[in-house]
């Protein structure tokens, strides 16, 4: 029984520290942007990763 009084205590710090990490990442706008993150790792660098022979700078000849 003697676990409880120190089981009850852990719990509420893990709450304290659940609910202070919520309002961090809320502030942060971590849930601004729901489904652009998800898109763009489909799309990223795909223009860059071809050399473009009609732009100078990518030709290396």
């Amino acid at each position: 029984m003697e676990i409880v009084i120190l089981l009850i205590p852990l719990a509420l710090v893990v709450l304290g520290l659940a609910i202070a990490a919520f309002f961090w990442a809320v502030r942060r706008d971590q849930f601004d942007d729901l489904d652009a993150p998800a898109w763009r790792i489909l799309f990223d660098d795909d223009q860059h990763r071809t050399p473009d022979k009609t732009r100078p700078e990518d030709s290396h000849e």
